[in-house]
Parts: structure tokens; sequence; C-alpha cells
């Protein structure tokens, strides 16, 4: 019975709290004018099957973009408790400025700082920077890449020390833009320890966006993601399906 509870109310948690890697490419409003933007998203369930469980989750976002920067600020909470036991707790928070040099190159430079406590996660802080690059920048199709160095800071909940590490992280990420009103994101990040590239981490995003009017958006998204070296006792690959509604302000 407390399976079934799980699955069912673990349905309605945000797609950022599952992940170690956050898919920034799908996070970015892609918008020539310039000036503030932003979206919150959220939901909530409470059910009862012999046990009451409760579960919410919740996704802010804010962009500002003036005409040679842009500072990007996401942060996203989730949980799932029971009545004697807390089966999921996560919260995350990005924040990002990307720089433009020129119509195909930028500069970017972030901080994030999260846990998770499915993969036992109880800190991590990572501080990166490096460039982004415009591929392909047709109305309906878009190609970017990027690779950036980054030092990672984590705590395991299972372990004493602190683990301090330098990875790159570079990705590649396709848009297409089949109508006005939908929009289809796949990008593909991998992160190896620089100078040891048997620790590494992939992830592979898929979202799907349709827009129901100028605030409303349902979003579908499939993620997989592999970890060569997981926490103890954490699987090494895992993949995550979720649907919701964004209200864009």
């Amino acid at each position: 019975m407390r399976t079934a509870i799980f699955l069912f109310s673990g349905i309605i948690i945000s797609r950022v709290c599952f992940s170690q890697i956050v898919n920034m490419e799908s996070e970015r409003y892609r918008t020539d004018t310039t000036g503030w933007r932003g979206s919150l998203s959220g939901n909530f369930a409470v059910t009862n099957f012999g046990e009451q469980v409760i579960a919410a989750s919740a996704h802010a976002h804010i962009q500002y973009q003036s005409k040679k920067s842009l500072y990007l600020l996401l942060g996203s909470y989730g949980f799932l408790k029971g009545e004697e036991q807390s089966f999921i707790d996560n919260a995350f928070l990005h924040l990002r400025y990307n720089y433009k040099i020129n119509k195909a190159a930028r500069w970017e430079a972030f901080i994030q700082v999260q846990q998770n406590a499915i993969t036992k996660i109880e800190s991590r802080m990572l501080i990166g920077t490096g460039p982004r690059f415009k591929i392909v920048g047709q109305k309906k199709f878009r190609v970017y890449a990027a690779t950036l160095a980054m030092f990672e800071s984590e705590k395991e909940t299972e372990r004493a020390e602190r683990i301090y590490d330098w990875r790159s992280s570079s990705y590649i990420s396709f848009t297409i833009l089949p109508t006005a009103l939908s929009e289809i994101t796949s990008t593909t990040y991998y992160q190896p320890v620089i100078l040891d590239g048997k620790d590494y981490r992939l992830l592979n995003q898929f979202l799907f966006k349709l827009n129901l009017s100028k605030h409303f958006a349902v979003n579908l998204n499939w993620t997989y993601q592999y970890d060569s070296t997981p926490a103890a006792g954490v699987r090494k690959d895992t993949y995550h399906f979720s649907t919701g509604l964004e209200l864009k302000l």
C-alpha cells in the first residue's frame, strides 16, 4: 500500500527536483525585447489510502534581459511526506549571468546550490563559467552548444567528509518550433571530472511545451540521467516523466 501511495503522489513533484543536472536551455526565455519576464508553477495533493500522504512542489523563474546582459534566477522545492516518513525532500537554487559577445557567442557564469534526498545529496554547490555558442539560429530551428568549467563541493548524507571536484560541463541543445504555439527542445549534457573520465554524469532531456494562451502553457517532460559514481545505495541511471501547467507572468 505504501508503494502505491508513493507512486501516485510522486507524480506531482516537479521535474527539477528529481535531477542532479538541470537543463538550463529549457529554462531560458528567448526574446529580442529587454526587460523582466518570469513564471510560477506548482501543485499540491493530499491522499489517504489508510495513511495520509502530502505532496507539493513549486517552481519559480525570474529573468531580466538588457541589450548585452541576461540575468536568470531559477528556484524550486518539492516534498512528499507520509505520517511517519519523508520520502522526498529537495531544494534547488540557480543564478546565471549571460553576456553577449557577438551574434554567435555568449559568456556565462553561474552559481548553484541544491539538496536531494532521493540521490542522498545533503548539499551540493557549483560555481562555473565558460562560453556558449549559437550554431544555428533560424526562426523555427535553433542549435546551441556550450562547454564550461565548474568547481563542485558536495556532501552526501551517508558520508562524513565533503567531496571537491573540478568538472567540465558540455551540452548541445536543439529547439524546434513546429507552430506558433508549440516548442520542442532536446538537450544532452556531459559532465566528467577533469583528469578522471571514468567519473562522469550524463543527462538527456526532452521537453514539449504547448502555449494555451499568453499566460498559460502545458509542459511534457522526459528526463534520463546516468551517474557513473553515485552515492552509496543510489542507482546509476534514473528517468522521470512529468506533465504540468505553467503560469507565465
